[in-house]
């Protein structure tokens, strides 16, 4: 494959004239300053040619919360048993069909890789099905048919929340969640494969802990344990997105989340803390001096409320940030790239706190959930890449090194990945992608 792109940016910065070749997955060449005329064939790139995106964070089957829980205002808690609601409805069948849309939706936005937080594990009641992974298969299988790369990254979730007592027992829906102790977590996870190598829809195996108000302090060693043995995947941890959640820490263990997680070992470079909006300053240098990456979520945060992190903070501190659309307010990794910036501003009263190399640095940080070979225009890496229109009603006129300061997901013209193009001229190659929602979520949403 040949493309040629007028602008694209590159690991050194933005360059004019860029021809891109790829093969068998790989970008073979990448050279800026080749004019368009005289180079046959090759496939002219509209716009403004970017890496890939990596969504670092997603709750699939959350996308059948959108516009539907806006009605009584509510908090983040009341958002919680809607989205039980909608985990008690779904089989491996229509999570597979609901997933599918939902990662198709993801690769009209530009996103190559997703890192799916993945724990609606069993069936209803908590009974495993015969297949003890197969809501997982279900993901796997989504990806593959949507075209982009999974990172399942499979969540323990052990306890219905922390109190000063301790932690209570899963109850309801919950119990789809668990699977009684972290040993037995870490076996079913153990039957899980990667797959590495081949086409679209490639696999990642890596681990979660769901948040400290749902593992207890002794189980958190082992699912550390399990991602280090796993080739060092990638550990996600949901991490002070309430004060609730801090207030109930401090009253059972006298600690922060950060602090306790610093104390069990699970704090590295490996280690993608999400939402990381409560923090304290201790916090912030505990997390900056490990090297964890900060995923940050800010149209599901400020959807939740749940506040605004501290990005500038954790960055200056020494931690990477990354970007995911967590529960699919929207689906659009531009927005949330720019909505990080914005956040800043409304916070500190001042401009430029993220410039426009930061901000895509963390909106194609591949690394975080375990490829680290992608996120980049260069040679040897993973040949995805995508093209954003200049000539819209929302780019016209903008600079190309600015361009994720005023599109949107609706301005992705191409994407490849892995040197397949997945969607052209803005269409995906499965079809309507709005059709394909309506019919995995109609079932789900029948009597709401």
């Amino acid at each position: 494959m040949r493309w040629h792109a007028a602008h694209a940016h590159l690991p050194d910065g933005l360059a004019r004239d860029v021809l891109i070749e790829a093969e068998n997955g790989r970008f073979t060449s990448v050279a800026p300053g080749v004019p368009l005329t005289g180079l046959d064939p090759v496939e002219r790139l509209p716009g403004v040619v970017l890496p890939g995106l990596a969504n670092a964070h997603s709750h699939a089957f959350h996308r059948a919360l959108r516009g539907r829980t806006h009605a009584d205002g509510g908090t983040f808690w009341t958002w919680r048993e809607a989205m039980y609601a909608v985990a008690g409805r779904l089989d491996p069948d229509s999570y597979l069909a609901l997933a599918r849309a939902t990662y198709a939706e993801m690769a009209l936005a530009g996103i190559t890789a997703v890192g799916e937080f993945h724990y609606l594990h069993h069936g209803p009641d908590g009974v495993p099905y015969a297949d003890p992974n197969a809501m997982g298969a279900a993901l796997v299988q989504a990806a593959a048919d949507a075209g982009i790369r999974l990172t399942l990254l499979d969540t323990c979730y052990l306890a219905g929340g922390l109190e000063e007592q301790g932690h209570t027992p899963l109850t309801g829906t919950q119990q789809r969640f668990g699977d009684g102790t972290a040993q037995a977590w870490a076996q079913r996870v153990s039957l899980l494969r990667d797959h590495l190598d081949g086409g679209p829809g490639h696999l990642r195996v890596g681990a979660a802990v769901h948040s400290v108000r749902a593992v207890p302090r002794g189980s958190l060693a082992v699912v550390a344990d399990v991602a280090r043995r796993r080739r060092d995947a990638p550990l996600h941890v949901h991490l002070s997105e309430q004060p609730a959640e801090n207030d109930a820490c401090r009253a059972a263990y006298g600690l922060t989340p950060t602090e306790l997680l610093a104390d069990e070992g699970l704090l590295s470079p490996e280690l993608s803390t999400v939402h990381a909006t409560h923090l304290t300053d201790h916090d912030i240098a505990l997390l900056g001096g490990a090297g964890v990456t900060a995923c940050f979520c800010p149209t599901t945060e400020r959807d939740l409320a749940d506040g605004i992190g501290p990005a500038r903070a954790l960055l200056d501190a020494g931690a990477a940030l990354s970007l995911g659309s967590d529960q699919h307010a929207v689906t659009d990794l531009i927005e949330e790239a720019r909505a990080l910036e914005m956040h800043e501003r409304l916070h500190t009263l001042q401009r430029g706190r993220l410039s426009p190399t930061d901000l895509l640095a963390a909106a194609t940080r591949h690394t975080s959930i375990g490829w680290p070979d992608a996120g980049e225009l260069r040679v040897g890496a993973r040949a995805d890449l995508i093209a954003i229109r200049d000539d819209t009603p929302r780019t016209a006129g903008s600079l190309p090194a600015q361009i994720l300061l005023s599109a949107t997901a609706a301005d992705v013209d191409t994407v490849v990945v892995d040197g397949r193009t997945v969607v052209e001229q803005g269409r995906h190659r499965l079809g309507d992608v709005g059709h394909l929602l309506r019919q995995a979520l109609e079932p789900l949403q029948r009597g709401d």
